[in-house]
């Protein structure tokens, strides 16, 4: 996709799998690309409908959690293309973990017990859900890893206020278990995942993607208690398979490592499972739609001029 340059544009940023662009210092056009990332590396390869896939899962779903906290989005103008409000972000990453899996579960089975300050409890199988869902935090790193962090170093950092982490985590639980009950309907089970919040003013607002494939990880309903007990690695809707393939093949993106041949077979393969995702998650037939450049570049000025007429209106009403 090309590099676009847009009236009063203010600034550009080109993210692992996102282009973002900011507007009169107001706006943010962000493009989901189909690069991919994994251990926070862009891999080689592009994956056919990956961008549409993750704009629409994320579009459908902050629109199906609006009423629990303000998000920036405000339109959709292409496929694979967002339209929303600036916001000052946080620079940290609220992982809500409902089982243990994962990243979780390799720092469990390495014989720790904590977890970002959160104590976790003897006996636990991978992929065995806790309790009640915890909340995991991360640094968000513009360049290199993300690390894990506590809610008490967050704090002593001055990352976010006090009464800001208690807004952020209300959020985030009340969040997830939306997910959840979306997911369930669709038999699926919400595993894990992140969300990224930011202020407009002083208010909190939800920010960028939220339940997508690249965001979290869902298993089947069907025959997860089965596999739980015998140990059998559970179906998922997620990235994660990319990750596990990266690390069977000796690659988790560390220092003198190289990343392995992606085949046109596997390329094909992650994107049906983009595709899969998405048709499993919102109940819809996933309609590839390719655009242009050119045409994606006439939607995003039209929705900018939107934005613009809208705010003149109120200025002068």
């Amino acid at each position: 996709m090309a590099d676009f340059s847009f009236l009063q544009q203010t600034s550009f940023y080109r993210g692992k799998v996102r282009d973002v662009y900011t507007i009169s210092d107001r706006w943010m056009v962000m493009i989901a690309s189909d690069r991919i990332s994994a251990f926070d590396v862009v891999l080689p390869r592009m994956i056919p409908f990956k961008g549409q896939v993750l704009n629409q899962v994320a579009a459908f779903m902050l629109d199906a959690t609006k009423d629990i906290c303000p998000n920036w989005l405000l339109d959709v103008p292409a496929p694979a293309v967002s339209v929303g409000k600036k916001c000052l972000p946080f620079k940290i990453e609220l992982v809500v973990r409902g089982t243990l899996t994962g990243h979780a579960w390799r720092t469990y089975a390495s014989g720790k017990r904590e977890l970002c300050g959160v104590k976790l409890p003897e006996g636990m199988k991978e992929n065995q859900p806790f309790t009640s869902p915890i909340i995991t935090p991360s640094t968000k790193a513009e360049q290199g890893h993300d690390e894990d962090i506590s809610k008490k170093e967050i704090i002593a950092r001055k990352l976010v206020t006090p009464d800001e982490w208690l807004q952020l985590e209300e959020y985030s639980f009340a969040l997830f278990e939306r997910g959840k009950e979306i997911a369930a309907r669709r038999g699926l089970i919400l595993a894990d995942t992140k969300y990224e919040f930011g202020k407009t003013g002083e208010a909190i607002c939800l920010m960028d993607e939220i339940h997508t494939p690249d965001s979290s990880r869902y298993f089947y309903v069907e025959g997860f208690e089965k596999k739980l007990s015998t140990g059998e690695r559970q179906k998922q809707l997620s990235k994660e398979f990319v990750r596990e393939w990266l690390i069977s093949h000796d690659f988790m993106g560390k220092e003198g490592q190289s990343v392995p041949a992606m085949s046109d077979e596997w390329i094909t393969t992650i994107s049906q499972r983009y595709i899969e995702l998405y048709e499993t998650l919102t109940g819809s037939s996933f309609q590839p739609q390719p655009l242009s450049d050119e045409e994606i570049y006439k939607r995003i000025v039209k929705s900018l001029e939107t934005r613009k007429k809208n705010l003149e209106d109120q200025a002068t009403s």
